[in-house]
């Protein structure tokens, strides 16, 4: 008789929470940094040439974290251990991140940010292969929820870092500290976390079985939500400049932080719902079909306050998309041996919406405004639900 293998054993929640601090920690990295220091140092080195710049350097920066990701994902699957990456990678992104400061010239300064982008991937990529190694199926969920925290504490501590109480030449090193405060207590908590039976070299879960047309859906739906959060994440300022002359800046971070508290506790139940019913697709065609609706209605929507609601309407579902969706993707890749390769695959829906995204905008908004933009942007949310949708028998 064949001897039914036992379910992986659930991590308790205390290593869930510090997983995810890390998780956040990851995002504390580049957020404020490729957001407001980023540009500022620009502006210092090439005064009047700053777009150009920050397009070289967004164009390099993409190219350097798509190809590490996936390099240092296939590397932590060959030594089949994450944690040392990750610590190398905590090191080396935070020495070059203080470093960076220091750059002299504009040249100086774009390979120093492509050598940053490689040795922050050093982290990233191991980091999201190993919630693959420790969580089973049934957390999965809960995990989704929690990583919505992660862009949340990403723009919280942009807010830190430009407090005026800090130093131009601190906030790097501020940056830095801050993200080894956020990364360490996993790595030290995570030893023997790893779970045997998540990390063999058969199928790592039951709907992994749905086989490479399912991997292709996940990722192509993941794809299509992240262009339309790039557009609104550039775009929606000039969007709500157009609508009325009172809005300020601050306006508008505060929006894009209203959405992201929102996303928090609703991803946390929704995760939880998924879990509890083992229906872990559902949420995430919920969150898609009603990001597109938000997209809709901001595409008809005239007035200011009607217009904000909308985007809170999107903002928040796409969030929530994005969270559930990062931890749900370990469900559906087809081998354990080669998960940090294929989440560095995944990746790229992180790093080619920055690729596309201007060219979409460029083509369409000049000749059919904003509302063009957005309609296009509620079609491509809308085919990702139904992608997802068609999942739903199948997982």
């Amino acid at each position: 008789m064949q001897q039914v293998a036992s379910p992986p054993q659930k991590q308790p929640f205390a290593f869930l929470a510090l997983y995810a601090l890390a998780s956040a920690g990851g995002a504390v990295a580049y957020v404020p940094f490729l957001t407001l220091l980023l540009p500022l140092q620009i502006q210092r080195l090439a005064s009047g040439a700053e777009i150009d710049v920050l397009a070289y350097a967004t164009f390099g920066g993409a190219i350097a974290a798509s190809l590490a990701n996936i390099g240092f994902g296939w590397a932590s699957d060959v030594t089949k251990s994450r944690r040392p990456w990750i610590a190398a990678g905590l090191i080396l992104s935070s020495m070059l991140l203080v470093a960076l400061r220091e750059a002299a010239s504009v040249w100086h300064l774009l390979l120093m940010l492509a050598a940053w982008q490689l040795a922050l991937n050093m982290m990233l990529a191991p980091l999201a292969a190993w919630a693959g190694d420790c969580f089973p199926d049934e957390q999965k969920g809960l995990l989704g929820g929690m990583l919505a925290f992660a862009p949340a504490l990403g723009a919280l501590a942009g807010v830190l870092v430009t407090m005026q109480d800090i130093a131009p030449q601190s906030r790097n090193l501020l940056i830095a500290g801050l993200v080894t405060f956020m990364v360490l207590p996993a790595l030290i908590a995570g030893r023997g976390r790893v779970r045997p039976a998540l990390v063999g070299d058969g199928d790592i879960s039951a709907p992994a079985k749905a086989g490479r047309a399912a991997v292709g859906r996940m990722w192509l739906a993941r794809l299509l939500v992240q262009i339309a959060e790039a557009a609104l994440f550039a775009y929606a300022l000039f969007w709500l400049f157009g609508l009325d002359d009172a809005v300020r800046e601050r306006d508008v971070a505060r929006l894009f932080g209203l959405a992201m508290a929102i996303a928090v506790p609703l991803a946390l139940i929704a995760g939880r719902w998924s879990d509890r019913t083992d229906r872990p697709i559902l949420p995430l065609c919920i969150a898609a079909g009603i990001a597109c609706a938000g997209l809709v209605a901001m595409a008809v929507m005239e007035g200011l306050s009607a217009a904000t609601a909308s985007y809170l309407v999107f903002g928040i579902a796409g969030a929530v998309f994005l969270s559930l969706h990062s931890a749900q993707t370990l469900r559906v890749l087809p081998r354990a041996a080669t998960r940090g390769r294929d989440l560095g695959v995944f990746n790229l829906t992180n790093t080619m919406p920055s690729l596309v995204m201007p060219w979409i905008a460029i083509l369409v908004v000049p000749q059919y405004g904003f509302s063009g933009l957005f309609w296009l942007l509620a079609v491509l949310t809308g085919i990702a639900a139904l992608l997802l949708f068609t999942l739903l028998r199948r997982t």
